[in-house]
């Protein structure tokens, strides 16, 4: 018999919670600019945000590393108390745990090799009032650069009539990344992560979809070239953590699409 756990708000904020207690733990500076992009028009009482038909956004987030959306989840919480729900490959929810936290927290489980059902739970979700987290690289970015983008993001907004908010942060990959970079005390004390905020994007329905990819992908890299411009920390010749394009020593765009697409070949495997 498979369990099935019921929603519960209580469960979601206590990781929130938890993930802001842990940058103040490891004392993290977070920096975030173009807070006045966020929406300025919310319910919002105590600790819940109301979620009203109509309000919903599709939240667009860059990718460069495995905690890149705890820390924007961090900063719409922070600023709007909003639940964000997640789309969660179904290769990790695979993983009873995951599974669990999925249910409880009303996340979107999505087949990478068939993504159709979770594509139309998640415009429901957003026509009902949530705010959707997304991942449009729909990876992680080996070269730290935003790669060409998945068009679901702006497929969503236009048919669910909701606008789409690009998010790019930036210093998470230093904790934990593709590569062998792997989380350690060391990768998260004192380690900054700047958060920028680009203006909403509004898709309108005839828009073409090509177009509007590029430019979400363009705001997003915008955003993150003034997240790297601003970031407190200066890095040392053929860093790591920084593109090529920036004097590091990361993954070039050319090397990443070769990898990208063998691992397109495994998502019709794993999910």
């Amino acid at each position: 018999m498979t369990l099935k756990f019921a929603p519960n708000k209580y469960v979601y904020r206590s990781i929130v919670l938890t993930g802001i207690l842990s940058t103040k733990i490891f004392r993290m500076p977070v920096l975030p600019s173009g807070l006045e992009n966020l929406p300025a028009d919310e319910e919002i009482h105590g600790l819940n945000r109301t979620v009203v038909p109509g309000k919903g956004a599709v939240v667009a987030i860059t990718h460069f590393g495995y905690l890149d959306f705890v820390f924007a989840e961090y900063l719409v919480w922070k600023k709007l108390k909003a639940h964000m729900r997640f789309l969660v490959t179904k290769k990790a929810a695979r993983k009873p745990f995951v599974k669990a936290v999925c249910q409880m927290c009303e996340h979107i489980i999505v087949d990478r090799s068939d993504g159709a059902g979770a594509y139309a739970e998640s415009v429901q979700a957003l026509r009902r009032g949530e705010y959707l987290a997304v991942l449009p690289e729909a990876g992680v970015s080996r070269s730290f650069s935003v790669r060409k983008l998945k068009t679901g993001a702006v497929r969503m907004a236009a048919e669910a009539g909701v606008p789409i908010i690009p998010v790019s942060v930036w210093g998470s990959h230093r904790m934990l990344t593709r590569g062998g970079h792997g989380l350690s005390l060391k990768s998260v004390w004192k380690n900054p992560v700047r958060i920028h905020v680009s203006p909403m994007i509004r898709v309108a329905p005839d828009a073409s979809v090509t177009e509007e990819t590029e430019l979400l992908q363009k705001t997003l890299q915008a955003g993150m070239d003034h997240c790297i411009d601003t970031y407190p920390v200066k890095p040392e010749p053929g860093a790591w953590w920084m593109p090529v394009s920036r004097g590091g020593s990361a993954m070039t765009v050319q090397e990443q699409i070769i990898l990208d697409e063998q691992d397109r070949e495994k998502y019709k495997i794993t999910g």
